[in-house]
């Protein structure tokens, strides 16, 4: 047994071997001292090795998916190894195999997946040659979407934080530097080749051509893409069937944001890691977790062109617009109200149809398949309601399979079935005459074990004579110690306890081998229909597909619609150009955190491309630059607006450089950091982006930190051009629209009252007067004599007329002493140039020796200090 362990072993490598004995699995060696560290096992001792005990840990059968949830949370990967011969006919150790692979981003069992979001496996080719193309592509195995695109070598941080895969795979001799979350596992580089990965996509397709899933120009996506679906298939130890095409990621398809973008934006997770309150957290209102991950998906990648986001929108109108014609006297039930309650109804067809496909789905999964196809012509007709609306049509025809797949699961699976088909009770009676007549020969034993008892009883004048059956001896007479001189000369011993003896005769043996072998046969028979079943319905996994991706299309659409009238949210009005015009937006998840919102309005466009925001802190400047992003991001997903009116223009990307962080493990500062990001945004911005800016500069010296936020300010509005939303407390800043015509500045307002400062959190036109900061420090609870220094310091700066008075920044006193000393300066200046002008002239180069060539230049040197 351990040389077949030891085989086994180094096929799986450094996985961790799960090795099928009996109930249990278990590991040895390195692996159980690895396993029991990791799980709390205990681990044990059996046999020896080289005269050293092997160490053992194990964990039951029934209980695998918990450990492996366990496991693959740490980011550890398990090969699964069962028995696959037959006890009965092997000689020696039953034959075993690796029947799969579990590592993080190819998890398809139910329990180990999260409900609301996807888990990829991804692969990236980093590129080669002179001028390198990356190659990405990425898998979901518990639904079969296979996508695949190419970008430059430095943005594949940026789109794998799009894609957010669980595991990535990349070749070994690559050195792949990413910050990201997820495992990250290393093949060989000839799984990356190009004629091979090319070879293994067109066998797994069967076409002669990649041309029609319209990859043929991204050789480097192929290349990742052939490598991810070969290590995806040696995971599973069998073709992927449900894999059935390749999507491409064109560059230009979504509105890109970078990490720093999404975490800012807080799409799905807040700052703090939190899973709400987030944009998906409150627009989650999805009633199957196939509509929760898609809506995921949508939010994470915003569309830049406008027909398939309006698309989305004017089916959102029509779930809204359409009402149910009911008799007089009776409430109208809306047919919004009703399709999401037919919607709750339906369990993860998307998964279940996966499962199907790797031949891994329980028995109780195929009932509830069987029970939701049965409800989907009542949705079918719902959504065919709708078909005014063109989506609508579309979706109504992928929801309605071919009837079979339900006529066939109806008739084979059992109405209440077992958790497992090793328990038997799966396939329902009727379907198989074989099964059924194998079930009455397993089960026909209840009167025959009365009468047998009470024949037994009766013959040996034993009162207190039992039939028993249990799993270790099976069927048996039990007789107390004290009766045993009372038993039959043809009663066998088959097992003595401490006060009673248990007994077989010739007739129970016969009826009970003829018992044990019916059940036997019975489940065999069961497994061999259930796998019978699985194959017919290999044929259906694309339809169901398809019948999955369309009832999440229409939940998302619905909780889309049932945000939209809950929170009075408006379609926003789409245009060709770059621009955003919002009238009274709101923050779409602060609004729902406090009891009044202040709406605002933003307008920016080709005459309007900056506003400068000032004002003081916590007086909103953060809230509303986000709040316009969300709008933006909201309209470009297809949905329905937190705002009375907005008009939203096609953006190409959007860039935030929001708040303070010190990158200590990277060993960059807060303005380090500022700087990284600034950097990135001016390189990458266009006249379609929108740019969020939050008091860039201030890591640094005052007139270092201004200089910096006036020159990038600057480049924005003149060389990128960007949409953007500048906030300061530079008020120097402040004077720029007066030299740009295409920036403005609004401020948040704030108010002095007895009680102090209020904060009125509405954008107003024009500069800020003040910035508040004592009044700020005097509500966060700083002491009243630190208060009262601050001010009396602050009118001391400003009586004197410090580097960055906060009040009077542009005073003709300021001005006038400002040009005076730079007059005095360019004179001292001309001085000195004149005076070096002169000794210069009295010096000949050519007859000068090297030491007093030197000589002179230390001279000048000097004369010009």
């Amino acid at each position: 047994m351990m040389q077949q362990y030891l085989k086994l072993k180094a096929e799986a490598g450094p996985l961790l071997l799960f090795y099928r004995m009996g109930d249990f699995y278990e590991m040895f060696y390195e692996d159980a001292e690895r396993g029991a560290r990791l799980l709390n096992l205990t681990l044990t001792k059996r046999g020896t090795s080289n005269g050293s005990p092997i160490p053992m840990a194990g964990v039951p059968v029934h209980a695998m998916e918990q450990y492996l949830a366990r496991l693959v949370a740490l980011g550890e990967s398990i090969a699964i190894c069962e028995q696959i011969g037959d006890p009965a006919a092997s000689k020696g150790p039953v034959e075993r195999r690796i029947v799969r692979i579990v590592t993080p981003g190819t998890l398809t069992d139910d329990a180990l997946l999260p409900a609301k979001a996807d888990r990829c496996l991804a692969a990236v080719f980093p590129g080669a040659g002179r001028s390198p193309r990356a190659g990405l592509a990425w898998l979901n195995l518990a639904s079969g979407d296979f996508r695949v695109t190419e970008c430059a070598p430095a943005q594949i941080e940026s789109e794998l934080h799009r894609i957010a895969p669980a595991e990535i795979v990349y070749p070994e001799g690559a050195d792949l530097r990413i910050s990201i979350d997820g495992a990250q596992t290393r093949v060989p580089d000839w799984h990356f080749e190009s004629d091979g990965a090319r070879a293994h996509l067109l066998a797994h397709f069967r076409t002669d051509s990649l041309a029609g899933f319209d990859v043929e120009d991204m050789p480097a996506g192929v290349r990742a893409a052939g490598a991810l679906l070969r290590y995806a298939a040696r995971t599973q130890s069998q073709a992927l069937s449900h894999v059935q095409g390749i999507s491409v990621d064109r560059p230009g398809q979504y509105v890109l944001m970078d990490p720093v973008t999404r975490r800012n934006l807080e799409l799905t997770q807040t700052l703090s890691g939190e899973e709400s309150p987030t944009l998906f957290s409150i627009l989650d209102n999805c009633r199957t977790p196939m509509g929760s991950r898609l809506l995921r998906r949508w939010l994470h990648h915003p569309l830049r062109d406008n027909a398939p986001v309006l698309e989305r929108q004017r089916a959102i109108a029509a779930l809204l617009a359409a009402r149910l014609d009911t008799p007089a006297g009776l409430a109208a039930a809306l047919p919004l109200d009703t399709l999401r309650d037919t919607l709750k109804r339906f369990p993860d067809i998307e998964r279940i149809a996966a499962r199907v496909a790797l031949r891994s789905a329980r028995p109780r999964e195929l009932a509830s398949l069987r029970d939701a196809l049965g409800d989907l012509p009542a949705l079918c007709e719902q959504v065919r309601a709708l078909a005014t609306e063109g989506r609508f049509a579309a979706l109504a025809d992928k929801l309605c399979p071919d009837s079979a797949i339900h006529a066939l699961l109806a008739a084979t699976i059992a109405p209440e079935p077992a958790a497992a088909i090793r328990d038997g009770g799966v396939i329902a009676t009727g379907h198989d005459a074989e099964l059924d007549e194998l079930r009455a020969l397993a089960t026909d034993g209840g009167d025959f074990l009365i009468q047998l008892e009470a024949r037994e009883r009766e013959r040996s004048g034993i009162a207190n004579l039992r039939v028993e059956f249990n799993r270790v001896h099976g069927f048996y007479i039990e007789v107390s110690r004290g009766q045993a001189d009372k038993v039959p000369e043809d009663y066998r011993r088959r097992q003595t306890l401490k006060n009673v003896e248990r007994y077989i005769t010739p007739e129970l043996k016969t009826w009970e081998d003829r018992v044990l072998s019916a059940q036997d046969r019975s489940l065999a028979r069961e497994k061999w229909l259930y796998e019978q079943m699985l194959d017919q319905l290999g044929g259906h996994v694309r339809a169901l597909s398809d019948c999955a991706w369309a009832l999440a299309e229409v939940d998302t659409l619905a909780a889309l619609a049932e945000h939209a009238r809950r929170h009075d949210w408006n379609a926003p009005e789409l245009s060709e150009d770059a621009e955003i015009d919002i009238d009274a937006g709101r923050h779409p998840v602060v609004e729902r955190a406090i009891e009044r919102f202040t709406p605002n309005s933003c307008k920016m466009d080709a005459t309007r491309r900056m506003l400068l925001i000032t004002g003081p802190n916590m007086g909103g400047k953060s809230t509303y630059m986000r709040q316009v992003a969300l709008i933006a991001l909201l309209a470009r997903t297809g949905s329905f607006v937190p705002a009375a009116r907005a008009r939203i223009g096609r953006l190409d990307r959007i860039f935030t450089r929001i708040g303070a962080a010190d990158d200590l493990a990277g060993g960059r500062s807060t303005f380090m950091m500022e700087m990284t990001e600034a950097a990135a945004i001016l390189a990458a911005s266009t006249p379609a982006s929108l740019v969020l800016m939050d008091e860039i500069g201030r890591g640094t010296s005052t007139y270092d930190g201004l200089a910096l936020a006036w020159a990038i300010a600057l480049r924005l509005l003149t060389h990128n051009r960007a949409l953007t939303l500048f906030a300061t407390h530079y008020f120097e800043i402040t004077r720029m629209p007066a030299e740009q015509p295409t920036a403005a500045n609004v401020h948040l307002a704030a108010a002095e009252s007895a009680g102090g400062i209020v904060f009125l959190h509405e954008v107003r036109d024009g500069p800020a007067s003040r910035s508040y900061g004592i009044q700020v420090a005097q509500r966060a609870g700083v002491p009243a004599a630190v208060i009262r220094q601050a001010s009396r310091e602050l009118e001391r700066l400003e009586a004197q007329g410090a580097p960055t008075p906060q009040l009077g920044l542009f005073a003709a006193a300021a001005q006038a002493d400002a040009e005076s000393a730079a007059l005095s300066a360019a004179a001292h200046e001309t001085e000195t140039l004149l005076a070096l002008r002169a000794a210069l002239a009295d010096v000949d180069p050519d007859s000068l020796t090297p030491r007093e060539a030197l000589d002179t230049l230390y001279r000048l040197k000097a004369h010009l200090q």
